[in-house]
């Protein structure tokens, strides 16, 4: 995978990159090499809930491909503009903004409400920050009306974002192509 730069004298809504892609497209692992580029310590904002044993496994898993001194791991499945605020000085890496959604989802938050919490911190930091989200909008309508509403609100969420953010990337098939900003 060819790997893009972060300046890390860019902050706020320029030091922001927005990574999308499906699943398994390799977006995780373009977030950590670009992260893991800057000097550590990192944060790694995981967002995901282990409901079962197998996403229990992916958890795990994750966790042991950072193997890679400084990384420090923040479990935070709802806010997430407290730990980017909190951490403001060091580079975070959100993992994932799909993942975010589903929680706030299942436990009848008000998406619209956090979305605006995170959308005005991005600004303020003062270390550059990637968010990594499952773009879900390019297969078939879905049957149900919770994977409608998780597909809309998805979709809203990236696109504030990325209007926000200084660089946004899509990932197919572990290839990088830059969608807004440019290759460092």
């Amino acid at each position: 995978m060819s790997v893009l730069s972060l300046n890390p004298t860019e902050t706020g809504a320029q030091g922001t990159v927005l990574i999308l892609g499906g699943a398994r497209s390799g977006k995780s692992a373009l977030a950590e090499a670009m992260l893991t580029a800057l000097p550590s310590p990192w944060i790694y904002l995981a967002t995901g809930r282990a409901f079962d044993a197998e996403m229990q496994e992916r958890i795990e898993h994750h966790k042991a491909s950072r193997t890679e001194q400084g990384w420090q791991t923040v479990e935070e499945p709802f806010d997430i503009a407290w730990v980017l605020k909190t951490y403001a000085h060091l580079p975070v890496l959100v993992d994932c903004l799909t993942l975010w959604v589903t929680n706030m989802l299942l436990d009848d938050q008000n998406i619209e409400e956090a979305t605006q919490r995170l959308l005005e911190v991005l600004p303020e930091r003062l270390a550059p920050t990637i968010l990594v989200g499952n773009e879900v909008g390019l297969g078939i309508v879905p049957e149900n009306v919770l994977a409608r509403r998780f597909r809309d609100e998805a979709g809203r969420l990236h696109q504030q974002i990325a209007a926000q953010a200084g660089q946004v990337v899509f990932v197919a098939a572990g290839l990088p192509l830059v969608l807004k900003g440019k290759a460092l």
